[in-house]
């Protein structure tokens, strides 16, 4: 009995923890960060894969950081430019690496319900088992809290693991239960991620 009440009282605590803001999400690069852009980082967000090729044939360096600790891409994920997350891959960048805020690009696609950049990291060797985010989560456990039921079905697809527990104890169908709102995304999301058992 005092074990169920010792978590239930840290799931609370979460839960209020992340009510009152305190989680922290991934960030997008801002205006003024893309203002700032040169050379591979504004070629990604542009999208522009003529001139990404041209920069890493002249020696630009393919997993350059902005400050954010953002890869050019990083960038061409956040921007949704498929064929330049491609063209990055095929030349060279890592489609595992994580940003300072450990978030790799299936993560960022999952968060921004990208099932199709979701499709396209994992085959291109983005790998769903990545532990990723300051609550050493998955993209399939970040996907799941926001009831992104394609993007979940395309992360099982990928092999994604379904009982990975983060730090704060939770699956990814705990998050569904825990911080859903019971509507028809989460419940299909839910759905997706018992199909597969």
């Amino acid at each position: 009995m005092i074990k169920l009440a010792g978590l239930i009282a840290a799931m609370l605590a979460s839960l209020v923890a992340i009510a009152g803001g305190s989680a922290v999400a991934q960030v997008s690069p801002s205006p003024a960060e893309v203002a700032g852009y040169s050379g591979l980082h504004a070629a990604a967000w542009a999208g522009d894969t003529g001139e990404i090729r041209r920069l890493a044939v002249g020696g630009a360096a393919i997993d350059s950081t902005d400050s954010a600790g953002r890869t050019p891409l990083h960038v061409a994920a956040f921007a949704s430019h498929d064929l330049a997350v491609a063209v990055l891959v095929e030349l060279g960048a890592d489609p595992n690496r994580l940003e300072n805020d450990k978030y790799d690009i299936l993560t960022i696609a999952a968060v921004a319900d990208d099932a199709e950049m979701v499709r396209l990291a994992a085959s291109l060797g983005g790998n769903a088992a990545n532990v990723t985010s300051i609550y050493d989560g998955t993209a399939l456990i970040a996907a799941s809290h926001l009831g992104h039921a394609e993007v979940v079905a395309a992360l099982i697809a990928a092999k994604a693991p379904l009982d990975h527990i983060n730090n704060l104890g939770w699956t990814a169908l705990l998050e569904v239960v825990i911080l859903g709102d019971g509507g028809p995304r989460h419940l299909a999301t839910a759905r997706a991620r018992c199909r597969r058992r």
